[in-house]
């Protein structure tokens, strides 16, 4: 891994993906051949995440790519409240079990485990590489990367349609979430956002969601365009306050 990444940041990114992604995808195909919703899939992103961390911390790499605390002021909490809304969503509408106990239980750590291992890999490895040449290009291609990177959804079976959305809306949060990022130097807060927006989606009731919105393409829709609207204006914000708040706290340490 040491040679690689030493040799070229953003060539062990794209291994990273591909292993991330292949990973997956073989894993989500035995879930189904299976029968147990997530278990393999949870099984190696738990694996995969041990070692990223092992390997960053041996490295000494948690400050590089954020895994510290942040350095603006953490009373400034509400901050984040745009990225909860976004995150807690799908729920909403309240909450059910979709699967049993137990695949909830899968379900939700596999989730937990991509927030980070997602972050990581595209606004860590492959943006800050990127970074070292042209900082705009480094947030498109790590936006539009992590979008077009659901595309695998279409092999575990998920509409077309759906998978278009969810691209769309993929590449809206990798802008906001590489731009907090970028502003901020802490990964942490897009770690807890993108872990608890993909577990809520194992318990969200997206029957009672339908029947407010009318069907479940309007919902689809509509929720995908409200989180798009949150994710710009956040943006926007971010680029106009957070390295001023940081700024500041450097100033009076």
């Amino acid at each position: 891994m040491n040679k690689i990444y030493k040799k070229n940041e953003v060539t062990f990114a794209i291994i990273c993906i591909v292993i991330y992604v292949v990973g997956t995808s073989i894993c989500e195909s035995v879930s189904q051949t299976m029968g147990i919703v997530k278990l393999p899939s949870m099984i190696f992103h738990i694996v995969f995440s041990a070692v990223l961390l092992a390997w960053l911390k041996k490295n000494g790499l948690f400050e590089k790519y954020g895994l510290v605390k942040p350095e603006y002021k953490l009373s400034k909490a509400w901050f984040y409240i745009p990225l909860m809304l976004i995150g807690l969503s799908s729920v909403f509408f309240g909450v059910t079990l979709k699967y049993s106990v137990p695949e909830t239980m899968f379900y939700i750590i596999s989730m937990l485990c991509v927030g980070f291992l997602e972050e990581i890999i595209f606004r860590g490895f492959l943006f800050v590489g990127m970074t070292k040449k042209n900082v705009k290009s480094a947030i498109i291609v790590s936006s539009v990367t992590f979008g077009i990177g659901h595309i695998v959804n279409l092999l575990n079976g998920q509409d077309i349609q759906e998978t278009l959305i969810q691209i769309v809306f993929a590449i809206a949060v990798g802008f906001t979430l590489v731009t907090l990022f970028y502003k901020g130097k802490c990964l942490i807060p897009c770690i807890v956002f993108h872990g608890i927006n993909n577990a809520c989606s194992a318990i969200s009731n997206d029957e009672a969601a339908n029947k407010v919105f009318g069907s479940a393409e309007k919902s689809l829709y509509i929720s995908a365009a409200l989180a798009i609207i949150i994710c710009v204006i956040y943006s926007i914000v971010m680029w106009k306050t957070l390295n001023v708040e940081k700024t500041t706290n450097q100033d009076n340490g």
